[in-house]
C-alpha cells in the first residue's frame, strides 16, 4: 500500500457536480471546467495582488512575496539572490475548517507514529 493520499482529479469534481444536480456528468465537465479556469486566469491576470472569495469555500489569494538577498543554495552552499515575486495562498472557510480541525481519533483514522497524541497499538486498552 502506497503512502501517498489518493488523488482526486477534475473528472471526480465533475462526477460529484453530477450527482448533486442530477445531471449526467458529460455535462458537468464542461461547468467544472469553465470555473477552473476562470478562477486560474483571474489568479494569473492578478495586478498584482487579487482576492478572490468564495462564500462557505474559502479564499484564494495572490500575494506579493518580498526579495530575499541572502538565500543560500543547499546543494552547493552558494549565497543566492531571490527576487520579490507572486504567490497563491487558500483559506478554506469556517465550516470547512471547523471539520478538518477535528482530531484524528475522534473519526477513527489512523494517528500517525511521532505524533503527540499517538498511541501504540500494543498499549491499548482491548475489552
Amino acid at each position: 500500500m502506497s503512502d501517498r493520499p489518493k488523488t482526486l482529479t477534475k473528472k471526480d469534481v465533475a462526477r460529484r457536480v453530477s450527482e448533486l444536480m442530477s445531471e449526467p456528468i458529460y455535462k458537468c465537465e464542461p461547468w467544472v471546467g469553465a470555473i477552473m479556469d476562470s478562477i486560474g486566469q483571474l489568479m494569473m491576470e492578478a495586478d498584482p495582488e487579487v482576492r478572490i472569495e468564495l462564500r462557505d469555500f474559502g479564499v484564494f489569494e495572490v500575494k506579493k512575496t518580498r526579495a530575499k538577498p541572502k538565500a543560500r543554495n543547499p546543494k552547493t552552499n552558494e549565497t543566492v539572490f531571490i527576487p520579490s515575486r507572486r504567490k497563491t495562498h487558500f483559506k478554506p472557510s469556517k465550516r470547512i475548517k471547523a471539520v478538518l480541525q477535528q482530531p484524528l481519533s475522534e473519526l477513527d483514522y489512523e494517528v500517525p507514529a511521532g505524533s503527540a497524541d499517538y498511541v501504540p497499538d500494543e498499549l491499548l486498552l482491548v475489552d
